[in-house]
């Protein structure tokens, strides 16, 4: 179990003084998360919340055919079932692990319990699902103005903010769900951004060969999303 010299790789956890930390770690349960693992389905209760180490979670809202679109992503920055402690038991998206890792797993009661203290962990939460909002409003926006190319040049720079490697395991498929647009497009775009030296892409991974020029293409929306983030949350764990 982490103590509280040794915080997680959680943002949020490592954030916390160590009055919180005392009461928290011992609760804390590390466990592998594997790609493709499904951690809720929409309108499922929520038994447990996630605290992503290395690992990166897509929120999928799912429509009744079948057919879905990411609305968020969380890595280390932040925590999965934000529903639990803003009021609601459920929520209507799918949580998907898209890049494997481990996270910290919290009962709900206790974070609940955490939550109503009014401490250091409710402002911290409450900071991130302001930060989780702009992010899913942002990401309407661009669906809906911008070329699937920018997209995923987004998507792409979104994953490498959450992860230590430049390289990422994403088939087309996966990524045509996250985006909510047909293979065929993916392809597309993928293609554009290879021939222009900015990835490489063979057998579900993708390499990110320039990054600079990778941000230099993509749209106004990550930067609106990252400002955000990096304005309202601990970016280093605290020793």
């Amino acid at each position: 179990m982490p103590g509280a010299r040794d915080p997680p790789q959680n943002h949020l956890l490592a954030a916390l003084p160590a009055a919180e930390r005392e009461r928290l770690f011992p609760e804390l349960e590390r466990v592998a998360m594997a790609l493709g693992e499904v951690l809720y389905e929409s309108g499922g209760k929520l038994h447990h919340v996630y605290f992503p180490a290395d690992c990166i979670v897509s929120l999928l809202y799912v429509m009744a055919d079948g057919a879905s679109a990411e609305i968020a992503v969380v890595g280390s920055e932040g925590i999965v079932g934000t529903a639990l402690f803003m009021g609601g038991e459920t929520t209507p998206n799918r949580a998907v692990v898209q890049s494997a890792g481990c996270a910290y797993r919290l009962k709900a009661e206790r974070l609940k319990a955490e939550f109503g203290r009014s401490g250091v962990m409710q402002h911290l939460l409450l900071r991130y699902t302001q930060a989780l909002i702009t992010q899913m409003a942002q990401t309407a926006v661009c669906n809906r103005h911008h070329s699937v190319d920018q997209r995923l040049c987004r998507r792409l720079l979104f994953s490498l903010d959450r992860l230590s490697s430049n390289e990422l395991r994403m088939t087309q498929e996966v990524m045509a769900n996250t985006l909510g647009v047909r293979r065929e497009g993916i392809t597309e775009a993928a293609g554009k951004l290879q021939a222009a030296g900015l990835i490489n892409y063979r057998r579900g991974r993708i390499t990110v060969l320039d990054r600079a020029r990778l941000q230099a293409r993509v749209c106004e929306c990550y930067a609106v999303v990252k400002r955000e983030f990096d304005r309202l949350l601990p970016s280093e764990q605290t020793e």
